[in-house]
């Protein structure tokens, strides 16, 4: 088989390598370059995940290819977030960076020409009906389908996840004792390729800051003053900078540039047992064809290890959720991610609206 592995230069894609070379396989490796040389406000990350993506490709006498698609990630994907930051939205870059840079760009330029392209993403492939479904890990805290659900059907089918049945204590015990150069590499928690660049400066690049109220919303009093809206997300907690909290984000009024808090755990803006989606996307077919309009379905509506129960109900405009537990901080602009009962295949995704 003729495979092309995404290596990213930490320890998830170099174990991804190491066991398909056990395998027998000689993969051909790519990294995926989306920072630019002259950008100031890149850290020196990129770097040394080439260093160790090179490391890598030695220590398994591999080719390894630089991927230029810094071009394609800031047309597409960062103008999508600032769009939905300036319109008071809450993006989600990493979900698409994998649709339309990893598996979008990356496909119609080189994974084209391979059978199938790896990655160290913990998730799973899963064969139902002779057709290919997005399965989720056996790891439920590193579970990452959710980054995955805006991928279609012609991705995932080409997909390999060699992580997806391993826990990560296992893959970092597999480089371990493999002696891998990136073993001890802590994990990345910046923004999809961008390394370890701070979320507001990236922001602040684009938007810049401007000084508004921060005001209590059943009271109507000013708390404080934040430097721009677009900097805050519906169900923050910290960065808020008041005393005499927990303070929760509720409400934000892009016009006037105001910020609304609660401290109260039953506002019906804090909480909430419903959302709805548009522009609902299934990554493989609708497994609920010809079904009562309402299916039992577990999801998420936030990077975390639970899946919430539920119930999905079609409607005219897309798609609803209703809660079987509170939901806190529901915020407009992210995708509410939808699998099946049992949470074992991702079944796709829409943008949440409320």
């Amino acid at each position: 088989m003729n495979i092309a592995v995404l290596l990213s230069g930490g320890v998830d894609s170099s174990v991804v390598v190491h066991l398909l070379c056990e395998q027998g396989y000689r993969p051909s490796l790519f990294y995926i370059k989306i920072g630019r040389d002259d950008a100031d406000y890149m850290d020196c990350s990129a770097e040394e995940d080439m260093e160790m993506a090179s490391a890598i490709a030695r220590r398994y006498g591999l080719s390894l290819e630089v991927v230029d698609l810094h071009r394609e990630y800031w047309d597409q994907v960062a103008a999508y977030a600032i769009d939905k930051i300036r319109r008071g939205l809450t993006p989600n870059p990493d979900v698409m960076c994998n649709k339309l840079i990893k598996f979008g760009c990356f496909e119609q330029r080189v994974g084209k020409d391979f059978d199938v392209t790896a990655t160290g993403h913990y998730a799973t492939t899963v064969l139902r009906d002779g057709k290919t479904w997005l399965g989720t890990a056996a790891d439920s805290v590193k579970d990452q389908t959710d980054f995955l659900a805006q991928i279609d059907y012609l991705q995932v089918s080409k997909l390999m996840f060699p992580l997806g049945r391993l826990m990560k204590n296992e893959v970092r015990d597999i480089a371990l004792r493999a002696g891998l150069p990136s073993a001890r590499r802590r994990d990345s928690q910046g923004i999809c390729f961008l390394g370890k660049i701070d979320y507001n400066d990236f922001v602040r690049r684009f938007l810049g800051e401007r000084e508004g109220d921060i005001v209590e919303l059943e009271t109507g009093r000013k708390l404080g003053k934040h430097r721009g809206y677009w900097f805050h997300t519906i169900g923050q907690r910290k960065g808020l900078g008041l005393g005499g909290g927990p303070w929760f984000v509720v409400r934000k009024d892009v016009e006037e540039n105001v910020i609304y808090v609660s401290r109260g755990c039953d506002t019906a803006l804090q909480y909430g047992y419903e959302f709805r989606m548009y522009d609902f996307h299934f990554i493989t077919d609708n497994p609920w064809k010809g079904a009562q309009e309402e299916v039992e379905v577990t999801f998420k509506i936030r990077h975390t290890p639970e899946f919430v129960k539920g119930r999905l109900q079609k409607e005219a405009e897309g798609y609803r959720i209703v809660s079987e537990e509170k939901l806190q901080g529901i915020a407009p602009g992210q995708f509410g991610v939808v699998y099946d009962a049992d949470a074992r295949l991702c079944v796709g995704s829409g943008e949440i609206y409320i």
